[in-house]
């Protein structure tokens, strides 16, 4: 799971070359990013790896931001970006690595993939109404994730599974309320965000007593620096260059591409084994999130409508 919190600004579109690159970009790193997870876990605690990954990623977007003239967040601002970064990071991406220390990264990256559900339950609470045709995507969405809890290797791990509920349901919270709040540029607010949340799993690692046994494996150091290099920084990079260039539901197609991309990675380069009842499942929650998507981007925008 990866830290945004931003809004998107309209922008000439570009050529066709420049935005598939860059949404091979977001689909590949992103998608790949559960597995290097995995890998990164056997040398790293999962919250030492988030602290390590997420204070390295930050430090270097802030430095090369500043160096390029970007101003910096305001007192206020890194209050905020404090408080949102429990939420974006901690409870998101802490818990993702939390869970894969139980589970494959293949049902991790499934059960993530029903964030915009609950994206779109926290936008109903707030004042926004969804249509019929998103109220079949969010039934059609849940039931998946019902039907994934009740059968998969989720249902024999109850850490893997609390975290795994608890892990979108705070990177949709935090999605959801960023809009209300007063932000700095989107790089500044992501290295903000990654350099604050750091702190929260630093704490998270010091009270769960988490050590290093012995010095990591050069292959878990390397899926660290991968996480920090492709996951958080070129991923990132590319997905904030969509939101600026296409159309949202073009960039934010990595919700459901992510997913069977992950399941692939885990299959071909870890040996992952997945039933029917998980693929069943993780195609139904991905239907119901593709009914969302193309219903809210062909429904008419109120002027203070809240995005999910």
């Amino acid at each position: 799971m990866n830290t945004l919190s931003i809004t998107p600004t309209a922008r000439a579109v570009p050529g066709p070359l420049a935005v598939a690159t860059a949404l091979a970009t977001v689909y590949v790193l992103w998608g790949s990013t559960y597995l290097a997870i995995r890998f990164a876990l056997p040398g790293y605690p999962p919250f030492l790896l988030g602290a390590i990954r997420m204070f390295l990623a930050g430090a270097l977007m802030y430095l090369v931001l500043r160096r390029r003239g970007a101003k910096p967040p305001s007192a206020k601002q890194w209050r905020t970006l404090a408080v949102l970064s429990i939420f974006m990071v901690l409870l998101s991406n802490g818990l993702v690595n939390l869970a894969e220390t139980q589970v494959s990264s293949g049902i991790a990256a499934i059960a993530v993939a029903s964030m915009p559900l609950f994206a779109g339950v926290f936008a109903m609470l707030r004042g926004r109404h969804p249509s019929p045709i998103e109220w079949l995507g969010l039934v059609l969405g849940f039931s998946g994730v019902v039907w994934l809890n009740a059968g998969s290797a989720l249902s024999g791990s109850t850490l893997g599974l609390v975290c795994l509920v608890i892990a979108p349901l705070a990177w949709a919270w935090g999605s959801v309320w960023s809009r209300e709040l007063d932000l700095p540029e989107p790089f500044m607010a992501a290295s903000g965000q990654m350099l604050m949340g750091s702190g929260w799993m630093l704490a998270a690692a010091l009270v769960t007593g988490e050590r290093f046994s012995a010095v990591p494996s050069l292959g878990s150091t390397a899926a660290m620096l991968y996480l920090v290099v492709a996951g958080s920084i070129f991923g990132f990079t590319a997905y904030i260059w969509l939101l600026h260039h296409v159309r949202p539901a073009l960039a934010t197609s990595y919700a459901y591409v992510n997913p069977p991309l992950a399941v692939l990675f885990g299959a071909l380069l870890a040996g992952e084994h997945f039933t029917t009842h998980d693929l069943g499942a993780m195609a139904v929650i991905l239907a119901g999130v593709v009914i969302i998507t193309i219903a809210r981007a062909r429904a008419p925008k109120p002027v203070a409508e809240p995005v999910a």
